[in-house]
């Protein structure tokens, strides 16, 4: 009998000039970039909110969380709706991406423990480092982007 590798499909998206992964099972919908209200007294990371059929969803700018430049609205720029896990409830959350490019399939094998950055960097959020295309792609655990603290601020305590 063969043996069965368990190979995991995710999105991925360009955030600067790096390319970042997601699981496929914890994204809803991308949407192309709308009108952001922004909520006063959140986060910078946080841009604010927008009305997903009749839902709030919290809209972040993971470029601010992780350090970069603010995302910069071009033709490519979109939302990522994605579920969050936090305490056993799920929330969900938009993420801006200065573009969206494939869904990939990777085999454990395929991918390599997150680099140890010293003390001062927090690196659990990154899964792990994929190869694909000769390039590496920084697989998120979008679970522990954010802290229980940062997420009650972001959606004000709502889960869906």
């Amino acid at each position: 009998m063969a043996e069965s590798i368990e190979t995991t499909q995710y999105l991925t998206f360009n955030l600067s000039d790096e390319v970042f992964a997601v699981d496929v099972g914890r994204v809803r919908e991308i949407l192309e970039i709308t009108s952001i209200t922004k909520v006063p007294q959140t986060p910078d990371f946080m841009r604010g909110v927008i009305n997903l059929r009749g839902s709030v969803v919290p809209v972040i700018d993971l470029r601010l969380k992780f350090g970069m430049s603010e995302t910069e609205r071009t033709v490519n720029t979109c939302i990522i709706v994605v579920e969050v896990n936090m305490d056993g409830e799920t929330i969900v959350l938009g993420s801006l991406a200065d573009s969206v490019q494939e869904v990939i399939e990777m085999e454990p094998q395929q991918i390599e423990a997150a680099p140890h950055i010293g003390t001062h960097l927090n690196t659990d959020f990154i899964k792990g480092m994929g190869k694909h295309d000769s390039r590496f792609v920084m697989i998120l655990d979008i679970d522990k982007i954010f802290s229980g603290a940062e997420l009650e601020a972001v959606t004000g305590g709502q889960t869906v």
